[in-house]
């Protein structure tokens, strides 16, 4: 019987196959799917922010960034028998909440590009994503078959 395992917003967590990883209320936050098919290991992060350079923060959340978010997440992974070279990831989120005059207000488009950016230089492939547009979503991600099913009000459930 699997279990569904809630990643909340600045959070990442692994599975293996039966469960399944499930994240709310992706507006400009991105969900970082991440599924080495041969251990079936699922790992998803849900960050908010590009890049922890930025970060004023005393105490540094790695998993509210893209840049370490994702980085950590591949490590543990590891744990769990994942290998990096057999990892490949599906993206959701990055949208753009509010209107904006200026490409530096829109944070979704950031993260969106960020996570690409990381995940290019991890040689880590994007298989799947459903990203921008101006609606939330919420993510849901089976570790049996590396499926992931994104749910919004605007666009009702795709697989993706």
């Amino acid at each position: 019987m699997s279990k569904t395992v809630t990643v909340g917003i600045s959070d990442l967590s692994i599975v293996r196959a039966p469960d399944i990883l499930v994240t709310y209320a992706l507006g400009s936050c991105v969900g970082i799917c991440l599924y080495d098919k041969i251990v079936k290991v699922a790992g998803l992060a849900h960050i908010m922010l590009p890049s922890s350079q930025v970060s004023s923060e005393e105490t540094l959340n790695r998993m509210k960034y893209a840049d370490t978010a994702i980085v950590d997440l591949v490590k543990r992974m590891s744990i769990f028998g994942a290998q990096q070279g057999r990892i490949t990831a599906k993206i959701a989120g990055g949208a753009q909440m509010f209107a904006a005059n200026s490409a530096i207000y829109n944070i979704g488009q950031r993260n969106i590009n960020a996570v690409v950016e990381i995940l290019q230089g991890l040689a880590i492939p994007i298989i799947a994503r459903d990203t921008g547009k101006n609606y939330g979503r919420t993510v849901y991600f089976h570790a049996n078959t590396g499926e992931v099913q994104v749910k919004s009000a605007a666009e009702g459930i795709k697989t993706i």
